[in-house]
């Protein structure tokens, strides 16, 4: 099934395209966005870290920033999902670029990246999306990583992370702070894949997405698939950004939920449910 269709996105896509007071944070690599005919013209740098080219567009990390670009901003015509063009993307990078394509997705420094999160909620944004795993974090990184997620949360600004790739069970840093939502990946016919981390803390606040062989942009203008929950999370980013801009004075605490599941008995198992993005949207206009 397509990936849109599987979480009933397309539905959604079908009633708004975003507006560009929505905006979501993209904390990520660098993002060539020389093809300006591929690209929403909404985009922007966040801070010093947002890069709108790439000095190594071979390099991972600019097909990784990239790749999740294009599937939150890219043109709805462009092949890749576009899933909330009208909405502005605020870039930070936060990964070094690289040489070589082959090899992991580089990690995040846990003080840069709570860095990057206090920034985006400071520019304004009202998503932020981390297909990032975080490097080695001493007490005190952990202290940083969790007070900057714990201010988004006073904000009302949502986050959103990937669960990872690792095959584990079990949580992260990032996904076991009770405002983030961990998205773990599932194939087309929405069942969790073999490499993508479950545990208690995802199971009980995340939701799962489509992850394998997802098509978006690369550096140089041409579609390519990507499988990993990199790919997962943004299908989840890019519907938070689709229901504020239909419902811009919705609390994140009632898109937190609606997104999450209107049933709201408590969840014990270490698979998350399915992205229901139409649902989501019914829930919410229920309120409005």
């Amino acid at each position: 099934m397509n990936p849109l269709q599987l979480v009933r996105l397309t539905a959604l896509m079908q009633v708004s395209s975003g507006r560009p007071e929505i905006a979501i944070a993209l904390i990520d690599g660098p993002v060539a966005a020389n093809e300006s005919g591929r690209w929403s013209t909404s985009m922007q740098r966040l801070g010093n870290g947002g890069h709108l080219t790439c000095s190594q567009p071979a390099g991972l990390s600019c097909i990784h920033g990239t790749f999740v670009a294009g599937m939150l901003s890219a043109r709805r015509d462009s092949q890749a999902p576009g899933i909330c063009p009208g909405c502005t993307l605020l870039v930070r990078a936060v990964f070094t670029e690289d040489s070589k394509r082959s090899g992991e997705i580089p990690s995040a420094i846990p003080s840069e990246l709570a860095q990057a999160i206090r920034d985006g909620v400071d520019a304004g944004a009202r998503v932020i999306n981390l297909s990032v795993s975080v490097g080695a974090a001493s007490p005190r990184d952990k202290l940083c990583l969790e007070a900057a997620l714990s201010y988004a949360a006073a904000r009302g600004v949502i986050i959103v992370a990937a669960a990872g790739n690792q095959g584990e069970i079990g949580g992260s840093l990032l996904s076991r702070h009770p405002w983030l939502i961990p998205v773990a990946g599932c194939d087309a016919h929405g069942q969790p894949t073999a490499n993508s981390n479950l545990g208690h803390s995802i199971g009980k606040r995340g939701l799962r997405a489509p992850s394998e062989n997802i098509a978006s942009l690369t550096p140089t203008g041409t579609i390519e698939t990507f499988s990993g929950t990199s790919a997962a999370a943004p299908f989840v980013s890019g519907a938070i950004g689709l229901l504020w801009s239909k419902f811009p004075t919705a609390s994140a605490s009632a898109v937190k939920q609606a997104i999450s599941g209107a049933d709201r008995r408590p969840r014990r198992a270490v698979v998350p449910p399915l992205l229901d993005a139409w649902m989501a949207y019914q829930t919410l206009g229920l309120g409005f």
